[in-house]
């Protein structure tokens, strides 16, 4: 089963508000593809590539658009962690405020809370 955190659904609402101010069809169709995406995870979990930055084998990311869907396997399952803009260098700091990532990369991510998506 594929998780959602709640700062991953807090980025996607971000996503589609943003959007929005465009296009409401367009926002809708981005996030809903995004989700969409996500649903391969509960077959194929490694589906993903590394996060380059992390270089951990459970931390993964898909790509869609110009967005990074960043997600953790664990023995639980699988846990969507964030969906931020492809050109963001997770080497610098907060990610939508659901990851840190320090500069030397000396700490590991951590799950955040989560709720079943």
């Amino acid at each position: 089963m594929v998780t959602w955190s709640e700062p991953a659904k807090a980025d996607l609402r971000s996503i589609h508000d943003f959007i929005a101010h465009d296009s409401q069809h367009y926002a809708k169709k981005v996030t809903q593809d995004i989700r969409e995406k996500t649903d391969v995870l509960d077959n194929l979990p490694k589906v993903g590539k590394k996060v380059p930055e992390l270089n951990d084998e459970m931390v993964r990311v898909l790509s869609l658009y110009s967005y990074r869907i960043i997600y953790e396997i664990k023995k639980q399952g699988t846990f969507v962690l964030a969906v931020v803009y492809k050109r963001r260098d997770l080497r610098r700091g907060i990610l939508s405020g659901s990851l840190f990532i320090c500069s030397k990369m000396e700490s590991r991510l951590r799950l955040p809370s989560t709720s079943n998506r």
